[in-house]
């Protein structure tokens, strides 16, 4: 038996419409299957979600307060006003910023761009930065992917006579920024039909609204600030994406093709695991670091040696950037081991942690520990610690930081993700805080992953032209997420551990004439835990493998889980070595016999079969039972999850078998005849006549004592007087050396399904 790592929750879905979809659109039924599991409900929504045209997009000035700030900036364009575009530090701020720019100054706008330092100016609005651009003579200042939390700042340039501008989508306090005007896809005021741009995709509507159309050159930064930010992909969302992408392809823009360079990837095929893998963190790499106008300037080079020197210097960031997330990583998880139980929620902090990094840090201690997730780089000289946070389903982080308000300093994020910076001396009461907030709103099964399992599939529906079919459900992404598939009841034919440190699982499932191909990452352990023949329920993606020209569909798992109870065949290895590092360390070891206690004790703790306590579920067989059903009570009683058989014995009777009638008669008769039978003396002589071995002839004598065919004086057999007729088999030395036999048949010498098959039976 093998456990899932998530509870699987399988989506129920309409035959009648998947049938209809397949018929109407003539789409394959798996595709029509994910349709319908993402509750679309009819031919024209399945038709327009796989077409996606520019209908979906929304008219710009339908957000509320986007007539004034196109006003204001159209103004400011024909007077002349310099103009200032306020970023942010990360992907979706710098292609915000690289958005608005080149909007502005294809209308002639006079225009330049400032992003926050991270370490020196923190996130959002920053006073003294405001300050320093408006001595500069800027006057009207815009956010992008930012501002909403600014109130300060905000208030104080208008004090200084500059007119401001917020575009954000970020959640929005209890109170709204002194802004000239907000725009916001959630503005309390407005009633935007779709809520979830990301920050670039607010700076491309403000963009539309003065361009007064759609510019196709913007849309694939668009595209890449959406992905790289995890809004949903969704609505117009998909639209951008998905024709931003496009675009990006073909783009002969030397800033997108240096960034392709060094990611090591083709642009022309481009997609959003490239821009969520490859080129996001590159751009979001130089805002952890140092500065991100790196990344800005990168997408505005106008040379090819600018924009490679700068894609470079991304590179090397970003490398760096790695190797910090990884010691962080290491080190948070050793902090990790002081707990004995893993906490509700994580609060880790640590004085050189660097806070531009610490975000990912937090996602990965999600994904391992599955628990919300706080990680802080503590400065000591300010007194402050900055950090991020990453949660799981049920635990609104911006609510539980709002309900903790007096101990934090500055939050600000959104359900998921948050950002935050807090006094040293109040980490421990924030995480006391956090924690009691997790008692009132999470239950223990919230601990517990899940796994939305979208298609229940069987082999003979994959195949190359239906996963060909499937990248018209392309882009996936956050909201609407590649396809998580089950394959259920498959038999595994195949199973080895693969990669440098053998820590992937590498299986072939099915049955000889209609197999498939299944990789693990990360999964090597569970190499351990399956044998061929298992039947196994695997969950994941369906991907195109192709190598050496050849391109084969192939399953890679996310989870897998079997009801079977594992055997594992350790018979005949005589060194202990050779298969103790495999079995886990939960297990038991188990003896039947005590004369073997000396081969194992010093290399295994041993149990006997009768201390069994019953919650033992992995069990390791040592040696034979006295007879089956000892061993089968044992099974059918414990319910083990695996069993490891050795099986050892010193002596084995099933090649030699159990000595004939005419044996026995023979024997008899010679005693007989002789009168007596002094073994010690004339054993060998017996042996010399008839070519038995001494083992053969003590069993033969302690048969016939059993059944008083004789009797023994020192080493000499004599015929007992009046000895009666009496069947070989009610012997109980000839019954043990049966059981024995068949004991070793079935247990020692079967093959691997048949042992199998008898201790599961």
């Amino acid at each position: 038996m093998i456990q899932s790592k998530s509870k699987w929750q399988m989506t129920s879905v309409d035959e009648t419409l998947i049938q209809s979809f397949c018929e109407a659109l003539h789409i394959p039924p798996l595709l029509a299957k994910i349709l319908v599991a993402r509750d679309i409900q009819t031919v024209e929504e399945a038709k327009q979600f796989i077409e996606m045209d520019s209908s979906v997009l929304h008219d710009p000035f339908l957000m509320y307060q986007m007539d004034i700030a196109v006003e204001t900036i159209q103004f400011a364009i024909d007077s002349q006003v310099p103009i200032l575009i306020y970023g942010d530090y990360d992907a979706d701020g710098v292609t915000s910023t690289t958005v608005l720019l080149r909007a502005l100054r294809s209308l002639g706008a006079l225009v330049d761009y400032a992003i926050p330092n991270r370490f020196k100016h923190g996130y959002g609005p920053n006073a003294e930065l405001f300050e320093e651009k408006i001595a500069e003579g800027f006057e009207l200042i815009i956010t992008v992917d930012n501002g909403i939390s600014g109130h300060e700042a905000i208030a104080h340039a208008q004090q200084l006579g500059a007119t401001v501008i917020v575009t954000d989508h970020h959640e929005i306090g209890e109170t709204l920024p002194p802004a000239d005007c907000i725009i916001h896809p959630r503005h309390p005021e407005g009633n935007y039909p779709f809520p979830e741009l990301a920050g670039v995709g607010v700076a491309f509507k403000l963009a539309t609204a003065l361009l007064g159309q759609v510019d196709e050159t913007l849309l694939p930064y668009v595209a890449i600030g959406t992905v790289a930010d995890l809004v949903p992909l969704l609505d117009e969302n998909r639209y951008i994406v998905k024709h931003g992408l496009a675009l990006l392809q073909k783009s002969d823009d030397v800033g997108l093709r240096a960034l392709a360079e060094v990611s090591k990837s083709h642009l022309h095929e481009a997609d959003e695991e490239t821009v969520g893998f490859s080129y996001g963190p590159r751009l979001n790499a130089p805002g952890r670091l140092q500065d991100a106008t790196l990344a800005v300037e990168m997408l505005n080079a106008e040379t090819e040696t600018e924009a490679s020197s700068y894609a470079l210097q991304l590179n090397e960031m970003n490398v760096e950037r790695q190797q910090m997330v990884q010691t962080i990583t290491e080190e948070a998880e050793q902090m990790m081991q002081a707990y004995h139980e893993v906490p509700e929620v994580i609060v880790l902090a640590k004085e050189g942690w660097n806070p531009g990094v610490v975000g990912i840090v937090a996602s990965r201690m999600t994904d391992k520990f599955y628990r919300p997730t706080i990680i802080l780089g503590i400065d000591s000289e300010r007194g402050e610690a900055k950090g991020s946070a990453r949660s799981i389903e049920g635990y609104h982080l911006y609510e539980a930081l709002k309900k903790s308000e007096p101990l934090v300093e500055k939050y600000g994020g959104h359900a998921m993700a948050a950002g935050l910076t807090i006094p040293i001396e109040r980490i421990e009461s924030l995480r006391k805080r956090l924690i009691e907030i997790a008692h009132e709103t999470l239950t223990p099964e919230d601990y517990i992953p899940k796994l939305t399992i979208d298609v229940q599939t069987t082999i003979d529906e994959i195949d190359l032209d239906v996963l060909d079919d499937m990248q018209k459900l392309r882009p996936f992404g956050i909201g609407f997420p590649k396809p998580t598939y089950a394959l259920e009841n498959v038999k595994v034919l195949e199973v080895r551990k693969i990669g440098s440190a053998l820590n992937h699982l590498k299986m072939k499932v099915g049955t000889t004439t209609d197999a498939l191909d299944c990789i693990g990452f990360q999964f090597g352990d569970r190499a351990d835990e399956l044998t061929v023949g298992t039947t196994v329920a695997l969950a994941g993606d369906i991907q195109i493998n192709e190598w050496n020209g050849r391109r084969n569909p192939q399953f890679m798992m996310e989870d897998l889980q079997s009801k079977d109870v594992q055997v594992f065949d350790m018979r005949g290895i005589d060194q202990l070595q050779q298969w103790l590092p495999k079995v886990p360390s939960d297990a038991t070891y188990v003896l039947f016999q005590k004369q073997h206690a000396e081969r194992f004790a010093k290399h295994i703790p041993l149990t006997m079969a009768n201390d069994l306590t019953g919650d033992e579920k992995v069990l390791v067989f040592l040696d034979l039972p006295d007879h089956m059903e000892q061993l089968l009570a044992i099974i059918t009683q414990h319910e083990p999850h695996r069993l490891y058989c050795h099986f050892y014995v010193t002596q084995t009777f099933y090649m030699e078998r159990i000595p004939t009638r005419e044996m026995f008669g023979w024997l008899f008769q010679a005693i007989k005849q002789r009168g007596h039978l002094d073994f010690v003396k004339e054993w060998e002589w017996i042996a010399k006549q008839k070519g038995w071995k001494k083992d053969t002839i003590v069993f033969m004598l302690k048969v016939f004592l059993d059944l008083k065919f004789v009797t023994l004086e020192g080493s000499v057999f004599t015929i007992a007087p009046n000895v009666e007729k009496r069947n070989l088999e009610e012997a109980p030395t000839y019954q043990q050396r049966e059981r024995q036999i068949s004991l070793e048949r079935d247990l020692l010498y079967s093959s691997y399904n048949q042992l199998k098959q008898t201790l599961l039976q």
